[in-house]
């Protein structure tokens, strides 16, 4: 590995860290009782590094929550020969639990994200998009998605959807358990599937 890719490797690991930092202290103390020092002190790295990441606190929020995609592939690990519709289940519960446990911020991302003109609905790369994806395709290459749509158009309608109730959950300001009500819906959606 030549040096400029090291380089890089680094930047992306110390923006990992940054952003797993800040998610971690705004949990506990929210949003605007967080400092910048906080997040770094809690990183491990200078102001100077926060800064050549992120040009203020609030940008964190534009990088939406990276740390879900780390916490959606820590949650599937292993899990890769599970049939699809048992696979799709943990992928939206792992989802609920990872939202449940951002609370507000889950708020601020979407007041940030729908307020800002031009911003796409959702990112392709995303892991948790990516490995519903994969769950439909693998569910049609075996016979057992209903041939109605293709999994491209049923994860993206999936993905829509379960966002949805997040934002719904937060809408009703974290009221009711998010776990549940992703549950009753799951039970819908696995009817996709012939089993």
């Amino acid at each position: 590995m030549d040096y400029a890719q090291r380089r890089k490797l680094q930047g992306k690991e110390t923006e990992r860290r940054i952003l797993n930092a800040a998610l971690d202290l705004m949990r506990d103390r929210g949003f605007d009782k967080v400092s910048i020092r906080d997040i770094c002190k809690e990183a491990g790295i200078t102001t100077g590094a926060f800064y050549h990441h992120f040009s203020s606190k609030e940008a964190l929020l534009e990088s939406g929550f990276a740390p879900l995609d780390d916490y959606m592939a820590g949650a599937l690990a292993g899990h890769e020969e599970e049939p699809p519709d048992l696979r799709l289940w943990r992928i939206l519960s792992a989802y609920a639990k990872f939202m449940e446990q951002s609370g507000e911020l889950i708020g601020r991302y979407y007041q940030r994200r729908i307020a800002e003109p031009g911003t796409r609905s959702m990112d392709a790369t995303r892991y948790t998009l990516r490995a519903m994806l994969d769950c439909f395709r693998q569910a049609e290459g075996e016979g057992l998605l209903r041939p109605e749509h293709p999994p491209e158009w049923v994860a993206d309608f999936c993905f829509r959807h379960f966002r949805g109730v997040v934002i719904d959950w937060a809408l009703h300001q974290y009221s009711y358990p998010l776990l549940p009500k992703m549950q009753e819906d799951y039970k819908l959606f696995a009817t996709l599937f012939h089993t």
